[in-house]
């Protein structure tokens, strides 16, 4: 892999890996005994061992200038196999959370394992770390072959992988500790955001400059969306992750804004970060995918394109319907509940063009578990994105606030659409860059798709009830005019929904370890010596 680089890309990345060390170094030093200092240490570690990495090939001749004219899928294989790994793991811990709220001892007296800490861990590692990899791995495809142009340089793609994953290991890390700005999904501290800042702001220049060089005309459609993901995502984060440090010596910090106003940019971000994050991109992902393993073209591009601006103007209205019976302004109340209704057109086009594109392969679905995948991410999409519009309404937000109806409706998109697009697309994908004819066991990933789908459905469906049943019963007064039931009756009424939740976690887990080890024995016998692809179109590309 680095064998691809230059003498100059290879001379960069020296200088790169040795400011990664000296950085670790300074928040060593600095940080003494604060958890500043193990993210110092990890930094220090990571970038000593890039040096040395890289020092080991510095003074190689240059790679044949051949390989400019084929694709290059080295970071879109390891940013594959980091989703996966992060999948399991994150998966892992979201079974765990689930599991305490059946059996709240089973933190076993220590506080890293308290479901305050373990909870963001499992949030930050599905939708980040599995997902974030996942949308880079792929917008690195499908930008090349759409674009048949290769990636506009081959130090860029690393930095923004390798810088990504440190972002998501200070995270992880530093909620076990302890360090959190306590704003959902945005929890990490001042340093990590800056970080990050800076690997986002590279991995757009690099996404523009490889558009730049395309040689077909059109943009296709999943750069659209995969652009407006790495655009919006920039700003939304830049401006919420603003933040004073108590000290540069330590993690503490404190939001530049304060009262309603932080609540209103929590939820700017909190809203969009799952409609550029988790929408946008997946939408990107789906629109490139899909067609390709239908063998089919896209139902109707206009639509397509009518759903890109859609809901790129409306999503950015729609974050006040999480503070409604708030202080924040009735109007602006309103504003959020109008925008989260109107939402429902442009999210329902993309996923009716999703289904109407099946039109004629509906026998590819009942036979490719591959492409059941992506139809059954499609279906959950739509219920997502209706339930979500729904939610937002002010009555019906009364009954659901506060409630599992909220999880269950967070889960159906994360693991419904977010996840299952995910597999469909890593299922497409992998067999065609590791030179292999498909993957190495069709069973598997049939075996994966129904423990998935049947994990899926209990989890959501005992999530639903649950919710319903807490807003009820948090609503229903006696004859005096008092609460009928108190919280721990509620609670105590969770129990059967909450063991169902802990089984469908259990199968859908359990399904994504079968695909990564479908997908590891793939890799392990892959093609030796396969090569990148030539930049022109392959079949089924």
């Amino acid at each position: 892999m680095i064998g691809q680089l230059t003498r100059t890309e290879r001379n960069v990345a020296m200088v790169l890996a040795t400011l990664l060390a000296l950085l670790g170094l300074t928040m060593a030093a600095v940080g003494n005994h604060d958890p500043m200092a193990v993210h110092g240490f990890m930094a220090l570690g990571l970038g000593i061992v890039l040096v040395f990495a890289v020092g080991g090939v510095l003074e190689e001749p240059d790679p044949n200038p051949a390989r400019l004219q084929q694709y290059y899928d080295d970071p879109i294989k390891v940013g594959i196999l980091l989703a996966m790994v992060w999948g399991v793991f994150a998966m892992t811990i979201g079974l765990w959370v689930a599991a305490l709220m059946v059996w709240p001892d089973a933190t076993f007296g220590q506080a890293w394992s308290s479901y305050g800490r373990l909870r963001p861990v499992h949030t930050t590692g599905v939708i980040f770390a599995f997902g974030g990899n996942a949308l880079i791995a792929t917008s690195f495809h499908v930008m090349q072959r759409t674009c048949r142009a290769r990636l506009a340089d081959q130090l860029s793609p690393w930095f923004v992988l390798i810088g990504y994953n440190l972002f998501c290991l200070w995270a992880v890390s530093g909620y076990f500790m302890g360090v959190t700005q306590s704003k959902e999904y945005a929890e990490p501290e001042w340093y990590a955001d800056i970080w990050l800042a800076i690997v986002w702001v590279t991995y757009l220049v690099l996404y523009l400059r490889t558009l730049k060089r395309r040689a077909e005309p059109h943009i296709y459609v999943a750069n659209w969306y995969y652009l407006a993901f790495i655009v919006v995502v920039a700003m939304l984060h830049i401006v919420n992750a603003a933040a004073l440090p108590v000290s540069f010596t330590g993690a503490k910090s404190y939001p530049a804004f304060s009262g309603v106003q932080d609540a209103m940019v929590q939820w700017w971000y909190g809203h969009n970060a799952v409609a550029f994050f988790m929408t946008s991109g997946f939408l990107g992902m789906l629109y490139y995918y899909l067609p390709m393993r239908a063998q089919r073209p896209i139902f109707s591009y206009r639509l397509s394109i009518l759903s890109f601006w859609g809901i790129t103007f409306f999503y950015l209205w729609v974050g006040s319907h999480h503070l409604h019976y708030t202080a924040l302004p009735h109007w602006v109340q309103t504003l959020g509940m109008t925008f989260s209704i109107m939402l429902l057109v442009p999210s329902w086009a993309s996923a009716g063009n999703a289904l109407l594109t099946l039109n004629g392969a509906w026998h590819r679905v009942r036979d490719d578990a591959t492409l059941r995948f992506m139809f059954v991410a499609a279906v959950f999409y739509g219920l997502s994105t209706f339930e979500g519009s729904f939610l937002a309404i002010r009555p019906v937000n009364a009954l659901s606030h506060y409630t599992d109806w909220t999880v269950g409706h967070v889960h159906s998109g994360a693991l419904g659409w977010l996840a299952m697009v995910t597999f469909g697309a890593f299922y497409s994908v992998i067999p065609q860059i590791w030179g292999r004819a498909g993957m190495y066991s069709p069973k598997l990933v049939e075996w994966h798709f129904w423990l998935a789908l049947a994990g899926l459905l209990t989890y959501v469906f005992a999530l639903w009830n649950a919710g319903i049943t807490q807003g009820l019963m948090w609503r229903t007064y006696n004859d005096a005019g008092t609460l009928n039931y108190s919280f721990i009756d509620s609670m105590e009424a969770m129990r059967p929904y909450y063991i169902a939740r802990v089984v469908g976690g259990s199968l859908f887990l359990a399904g994504l370890c079968v695909g990564a080890v479908n997908i590891w024995l793939t890799v392990r016998g892959a093609r030796s010596g396969a090569a990148d692809r030539p930049l022109a179109p392959q079949p089924a590309e």
